[in-house]
């Protein structure tokens, strides 16, 4: 196993993996631009490396300064989360060049995977069904039309180096697809420095089914089962949900099982995610593979009782899958959504502030990942996720009750924010979804209506007298980030953190075939606007003390140096520390 362990990320699923390596004994470090001084992660681990302003490019895409960065702590491995460098062939390279283990797969796979042509033509081969459509990427505009006739509109263009819902266009007519193709290949350009493009069939009434797998690197390979992400906005998950809902066991299994397939016929190895859509008739369609831990992996923790994190590290290592097939076991149901920092009656416009109130929801089976606080400022430079709530029941309708339940606890309130939350219980109360019926139009049919129905009565944006310094936790106990003595300018986070123990538990008795409304109409307030701090201001450390390089800076890629100057900064319990800082920084 490895000694230190650098995570090159931020945000939620930076705390995930600094507990996972604490867990098994792993020092950590983390890098941090200047927006993050404050952040959960640089508080949590054993140490944190500065390594450029707020603008990614500078810092989070700095691959020359993350591995300098690794050097400078002494890592022997790199955890790259997920976005910024997760899925970089390039990134996973210059890793192994500098003796640092990448934490995920094999660089020549990730290059084969991450290009949407590459990845379809070698799934065909393996034998997994894709789309009507081209495998290659398309040449021209008028190639692009015979295919569309061939396939029948709608046809979706899309990038062949994109991901994460963006360099994609739907097309609904022969009229619209000159100009579409010619902008998603502009978009292509623009967003992945290539203007690849491929055109296939549009499923419109299609639901978007993923299963999670697990690979060593000695050619062994398993599934924990599917999950179900149909919820979306924009091609961004909203809600998912394990295992998939309304699907035969029969095309659960066949849809798990060809998956794994398709990943070992690559070579792939580590944790990754195979994802299709499934029509109404239960025929599956490839869509593309992702080589790194999902936003959503809590939900197959949460019925499997595997810690996806730990497993990724363990087979990183070098070390053979220590799970087989038959011991894997799929327990109730667990449905988790995605808490952003948007106004979704603005759709979903970014709204950046000072969380003067942040309470997550607790209660039995809840899990709630996130790394805001009390006082936490939420900045406009990342991504707009908060916290992902995750709940575990053994049947659906208890698990959307329950789901249902911890948002309406769930206490987030400062000027000018506003979440998705209302949006999601919207969603939680649609029959379609309630009798999962729905497909990836859900989000546009509920935005589309008339007159949306008015969102829920959200907490005032009134800070309390005194805010709770101490953030709130859930199954792992509260994230040790106290407010800073002096507010500070840094526009911080936007998403992601502490990933609790997975919960694995015995079916309990069904519940009532004819349950009551979800909620009340007007729910009163479930607790005190400010609560007590949930433990002291400053606990004693969890571990002996070590060399600390808090405010250390990697150098970037050679070139000429700005004007720095020392500036005074204070991490942890008032410990100073130097740090450089340009003059763009300050």
């Amino acid at each position: 196993m490895f000694s230190t362990v650098l995570v090159a990320n931020r945000g939620e699923i930076a705390v995930r993996v600094l507990r996972a390596c604490r867990e098994l004994g792993i020092r950590t470090a983390v890098v941090y631009s200047t927006a993050d001084a404050d952040s959960a992660a640089v508080r949590l681990a054993d140490q944190a490396v500065l390594i450029g302003p707020a603008l990614s490019r500078r810092s989070y895409l700095n691959a020359a300064a993350i591995v300098e960065a690794a050097r400078l702590v002494g890592a022997d491995a790199v955890h790259p989360g997920y976005g910024f460098l997760s899925e970089d062939a390039d990134f996973a390279e210059i890793c192994a060049d500098n003796g640092l283990t990448f934490i995920g797969p094999p660089p020549q796979v990730m290059a084969a995977l991450a290009d949407k042509s590459s990845a379809r033509a070698l799934m065909s081969r393996a034998g997994l069904p894709l789309p009507p459509g081209s495998v290659s990427p398309v040449s021209n505009a008028a190639r692009a039309a015979e295919i569309a006739a061939e396939v029948g509109y709608p046809v979706i263009v899309k990038a062949a180096a994109g991901g994460g819902g963006r360099g994609m266009t739907v097309v609904r007519g022969a009229a619209e697809l000159s100009r579409a193709y010619a902008r998603t290949r502009a978009a292509a350009q623009a967003a992945f420095g290539d203007d690849r493009v491929y055109v296939e069939r549009y499923l419109t009434e299609a639901r978007h089914v993923e299963v999670q797998i697990l690979c060593d690197r000695h050619g062994n390979g398993v599934h924990l089962g599917t999950r179900d992400c149909s919820v979306q906005r924009r091609h961004q998950k909203l809600v998912e949900e394990a295992p998939a809902p309304a699907l035969s066991a029969a095309t659960l299994d066949a849809i798990a099982r060809i998956a794994l397939h398709g990943a070992l016929e690559v070579g792939f190895a580590g944790v990754g995610t195979v994802e299709f859509l499934v029509d109404a008739e239960e025929r599956f369609h490839f869509l593309e593979i992702n080589c790194r831990i999902q936003v959503e992996h809590p939900v197959t923790e949460m019925i499997t009782g595997i810690d996806l994190v730990h497993e990724q590290l363990h087979v990183a290592a070098g070390l053979p899958l220590r799970i087989r097939q038959e011991d894997v076991r799929l327990h109730g149901v667990a449905v988790e959504c995605r808490v952003n920092v948007e106004d979704p009656y603005r759709d979903f416009a970014p709204t950046p502030g000072r969380l003067d109130r942040f309470v997550p929801p607790g209660g039995p089976f809840t899990r709630v990942d996130t790394h805001g606080h009390p006082g936490y400022l939420v900045g406009p430079h990342y991504d707009s996720l908060l916290a992902k709530v995750a709940v575990w029941a053994p049947d659906r309708d208890l698990a959307l009750r329950r789901l249902d339940r911890a948002l309406a606890e769930f206490d987030i309130a400062g000027p000018g924010v506003r979440t998705t939350i209302p949006f999601v219980q919207r969603v939680l109360d649609d029959p379609e979804f309630r009798a999962a019926r729905h497909t990836t139009a859900l989000v546009d049919r509920m935005l589309g209506a008339d007159r949306p129905p008015a969102p829920r009565p959200q907490p005032a944006d009134v800070p309390p007298a005194e805010p709770a310094d101490v953030p709130g936790s859930v199954l792992a106990g509260p994230v040790d980030v106290p407010r800073p003595a002096v507010p500070r300018s840094e526009p911080a986070d936007a998403a992601r953190s502490s990933a609790a123990p997975p919960v694995s538990a015995a079916p309990a008795g069904p519940c009532p075939s004819a349950p009551p409304p979800l909620r009340p109409a007007a729910p009163p307030p479930l607790r005190p606007a400010a609560p007590p701090p949930l433990r002291p201001a400053a606990p004693p450390p969890l571990r002996p003390a070590v060399p600390s390089l808090r405010g250390a800076v990697a150098p970037e890629p050679a070139g000429p140096p700005p004007s720095t100057r020392p500036v005074a900064a204070t991490h942890g319990a008032g410990r100073p520390s130097v740090l450089t800082a340009t003059e763009e920084e300050r």
